[in-house]
């Protein structure tokens, strides 16, 4: 009998331990006065900008253009990464100005925010120049790249855009995220 009960005594002891154990760390911190929020790391699978970035301070149209490429981005049921990737490959083809024809220095007849060519089907001038159209049919484009949304910008952006200068637009890609950033939920 000794023996049963001296069983029973550890038992229950052991139960007393391990529940203080285990609920001790939660008791601790069970008062919701003290209670202070802790810090969360959040992992995204957008790759890190590469290389020098640059940075170009924004004027009013600049930025209504930024809100165009995001609503448009939006529209189309994409993520924020497909806003990063266009306002980048903006950022680079036309500084975010909507361009028109600019004579001797144009190239081509390269036309828009993405300086896309009516000659290569993007669409009429016109269509061109309208920053929700331009934007739509980038993202169309981008949409047919296989796993855009885990490649590094620049090699997304080239896909589509087919540039002389297939690095240029990785130097926008911090920007760019700081810009969707801002503007994504205003």
């Amino acid at each position: 009998m000794n023996t049963i009960i001296r069983k029973s005594v550890l038992s229950v002891a052991g139960l007393a331990f391990a529940g203080g154990v285990f609920a001790g760390p939660i008791a601790a911190h069970a008062n919701p006065v003290d209670a202070k929020p802790a810090a969360v790391a959040v992992q995204t699978s957008a790759p890190k900008p590469q290389g020098d970035q640059s940075h170009i301070d924004l004027n009013g149209e600049q930025t209504a253009n930024v809100k165009a490429i995001i609503a448009a981005t939006k529209k189309a049921g994409l993520p924020e990464r497909a806003a990063v990737i266009s306002i980048a490959t903006s950022l680079q083809e036309s500084k975010l100005e909507n361009l028109g024809h600019l004579g001797d220095r144009n190239d081509h007849d390269s036309l828009g925010l993405f300086q896309q060519r009516p000659s290569s089907g993007w669409g009429t001038p016109e269509q061109i120049t309208d920053p929700a159209y331009s934007t739509t049919a980038f993202l169309k484009g981008l949409k047919q790249v296989d796993r855009w949304q885990d490649m590094p910008l620049t090699d997304a952006a080239q896909t589509v855009q087919v540039s002389a200068y297939p690095d240029a637009y990785a130097q926008w890609e911090q920007q760019a995220t700081d810009l969707v950033g801002q503007h994504w939920n205003s």
